[in-house]
């Protein structure tokens, strides 16, 4: 089994991307003592020596998915900023997202299915009576094409050949960018609140997470309360 996740600081500032350079050590170590096979995909540092503002990592081996779901959510840091010394705020927070693997496209000859068919004008009269049109079809992903542009059978076929190409690589940089949007999307949604771990200190040690929904009974009550009076 392999996940693919990636951990972002989002628009946080240099003390989130700390918080990621962090994270991304805890999970290397934690995968490796649980012999996970772990790629790092990407990374970008950050602004600030040692921060990481996103990085991306695979994660194979036998127990990756439940790995794997025990880290994506919101990851709360509780520390003073070692950049803004003054700074009172004293809570962080980076989100970890799962990534869905992009489909491969790449091709060879094997992949590519053609078909004869029967060339045919306006009001449906035939050009010629042999069938020189071709379609070619993408097994594994079912897209295809047809050329009828000449009355070549050969010469379609090398033209269908070039627009499936074209097609699939279409198909491809629109795939691409929609990876991309999507990891856009995910800087730009950390949720604040209920952290899946909880660290603190220089020495980021894990603190238990509390699942307790004692406060938002309470604070559920008061707002009942103001809202009847």
């Amino acid at each position: 089994m392999e996940k693919i996740i990636q951990i972002t600081a989002g628009r946080g500032p240099a003390e989130c991307t700390w918080v990621v350079a962090q994270v991304l050590k805890k999970i290397l170590d934690e995968a490796q003592e649980q012999d996970l096979e772990t790629t790092l995909l990407q990374r970008e540092v950050g602004e600030e020596n040692g921060t990481v503002e996103t990085a991306t990592i695979a994660i194979k081996g036998k127990n990756a998915g439940q790995f794997a779901d025990s880290w994506i959510g919101t990851i709360q840091w509780i520390g003073e900023s070692q950049f803004r010394k003054m700074h009172k705020r004293k809570n962080w927070f980076i989100g970890i997202f799962e990534i869905q693997p992009q489909k491969n496209t790449s091709i060879s000859e094997s992949d590519i299915q053609y078909q004869a068919m029967r060339s045919s004008g306006a009001g449906g009269q035939h050009v010629n009576k042999v069938s020189s049109a071709i379609r070619a079809t993408h097994i594994p992903t079912g897209i295809a094409v047809v050329s009828m542009d000449s009355r070549s059978q050969h010469q379609n076929k090398k033209l269908a050949t070039e627009r499936l190409l074209k097609k699939l690589e279409d198909e491809t940089l629109q795939q691409l960018k929609n990876h991309v949007g999507k990891q856009w999307e995910n800087q730009l949604n950390i949720q604040r609140g209920n952290p899946v771990r909880v660290f603190s200190g220089t020495d980021f040690k894990k603190n238990k997470v509390e699942k307790s929904y004692k406060g938002d009974r309470q604070k559920l009550k008061i707002d009942l309360r103001n809202e009847n009076n």
